[in-house]
């Protein structure tokens, strides 16, 4: 049996979570695949899954199996692109990851640039609000916003972005415009679910960097960032989201940010990627192509607080 397929196979299985996922995955029927596995496990003489009828389970032989497999195949993979003049010449398929809307507007662009100077590069990219495993999906860069984790992942800093609140000009005309962060109690605010996992906005006090945590109470909660800035500009309440996220909308005047001279410390934005031997060329030349254009990119949100004169609430 071909030993590299067999290992190959066990880890989409493992990966995918079952049987028949990693049947579709891969394009080959579920019988050839099951079949692979018991041949490796016959081979091995030991068990390597548990199968149920939807999930499987890794025994304690397989999870040390599998931890070798994906160490004994990315070696294979490495062996194959040094052969292949991946450290040679810049070539071959770069796996790329960025959150959504700040890869839409910010990295996509210099993503489609780079394939243009770079003809023999593919690139895949992956938009997510999630912070994907680098090595266990695979990934070979990912742009990270937020401060990071200890890790043995290398960093490249391209910038930061502020914490902003904002709202309808509309909204504002009805109620004045909030002064200090106490006076947001008074207005009705919109969440974003998975970025407001408590009750409460922290912003700091310019010149002393006094932490003020302002209780709020949505009035709406969505899931997305895109969801709660359109409902902003509809008048729906106060959001508060990174710049780039509502940086059009300010421009175009449905939006104006409040209590800028309360907003906590900028969010840092790294291009990050797993510590290796030897770079490939592929990952170098994006890090020297992208870094410096997401600098200029994200400088360009850096924009200086409003000079706006708050208005008298209404009676």
């Amino acid at each position: 049996m071909d030993r590299f397929e067999a290992m190959s196979m066990l880890l989409e299985v493992v990966d995918q979570g079952n049987l028949s996922a990693a049947s579709r995955s891969l394009k080959i029927p579920l019988p050839t695949l099951s079949r692979k596995i018991t041949e490796l496990e016959a081979l091995l003489s030991t068990k390597l899954l548990t199968r149920t009828t939807r999930r499987i389970a890794l025994t304690d032989a397989g999870a040390t199996y599998v931890e070798a497999a994906r160490r004994i195949l990315e070696q294979v993979e490495e062996a194959e692109r040094q052969a292949s003049g991946e450290f040679v010449v810049p070539k071959g398929e770069l796996v790329i990851t960025a959150p959504v809307q700040f890869g839409r507007l910010h990295v996509l662009p210099v993503v489609t640039d780079f394939l243009a100077a770079f003809p023999e590069i593919n690139v895949r990219l992956l938009l997510a609000d999630r912070n994907i495993d680098l090595v266990d999906e695979h990934v070979d860069m990912a742009v990270r916003i937020g401060n990071l984790p200890d890790s043995a992942l290398v960093a490249t800093r391209v910038g930061s972005v502020r914490r902003v609140a904002c709202g309808s000009p509309g909204l504002f005309a009805g109620r004045g415009t909030p002064r200090e962060p106490a006076d947001l109690t008074g207005f009705p605010c919109i969440a974003v679910e998975v970025l407001t996992p408590m009750a409460g906005w922290r912003f700091v006090k310019s010149g002393t960097g006094k932490s003020i945590e302002v209780a709020i109470t949505p009035r709406l909660s969505v899931t997305t960032t895109e969801a709660a800035a359109e409902a902003a500009i509809r008048g729906a309440g106060v959001v508060r989201l990174l710049h780039y996220q509502v940086a059009g909308a300010v421009a175009a005047g449905t939006l104006r940010l409040v209590l800028e001279d309360f907003e906590p410390e900028p969010a840092p934005i790294h291009l990050v990627h797993v510590a290796r031997g030897q770079m490939p060329l592929k990952m170098r030349h994006f890090i020297d192509f992208a870094a410096p254009r997401l600098r200029a990119s994200v400088a360009a949100l850096q924009a200086s607080p409003q000079d706006e004169k708050p208005v008298t609430p209404s009676s």
